[in-house]
């Protein structure tokens, strides 16, 4: 995982790696984080003075979880996504999702009856229910929304990288 310093002389993380400046690096969990904050180890790789936040890992996963509901809207604008349930339901039926994304607040029968679907799929999508019905209405711009299909892709490819990388910081409840 790549940080920058500020110009304030604090530790940003650069989950983009797209800041300016000479990138310091650490493992991405939450482990190596919360050690290099620890022991200061931003500042004495810089060879500058540096402060990083103790809630350094905190912000890290924030960041991540607002970085999967960002690109779930950009996906919907690529036509990447489909959501509702008889469209999920056709999507892993045919094999063309590569994530099934579950409302963790969704009924637990239409839950259900998805991810039997997509167990008996050829090509069987990762199940994903780290985010709330009102979280992904707002990130996708529609109300109510609770079954959402990844399709496979260039778009899902970066987006698994990227729960992966949340999953470091927090468990998740992902099926493979």
């Amino acid at each position: 995982m790549r940080f920058a310093a500020g110009p304030d002389g604090v530790v940003t993380p650069d989950l983009g790696r797209k800041l300016p400046g000479r990138g310091l690096w650490t493992l991405a969990d939450r482990s190596s984080v919360e050690a290099a904050v620890k022991k200061n180890l931003f500042a004495r790789a810089a060879k500058a003075k540096l402060t990083a936040p103790a809630d350094l890992a905190d912000q890290i996963e924030r960041l991540m979880r607002s970085r999967l509901l960002a690109a779930l809207g950009l996906a919907r604008k690529a036509g990447d996504l489909t959501f509702g349930f008889e469209r999920v339901l056709a999507a892993i039926e045919t094999g063309k999702a590569a994530w099934l994304v579950e409302a963790s607040d969704g009924a637990a029968d239409g839950r259900r009856k998805l991810v039997a679907a997509a167990e008996r799929s050829s090509r069987r999508p990762r199940v994903l229910m780290e985010f709330t019905s009102d979280e992904l209405g707002l990130a996708l711009g529609g109300q109510n929304v609770i079954h959402v299909a990844f399709l496979a892709g260039r778009g899902a490819d970066r987006w698994t990288s990227d729960v992966e990388r949340l999953s470091a910081f927090r468990p998740l409840f992902l099926q493979e």
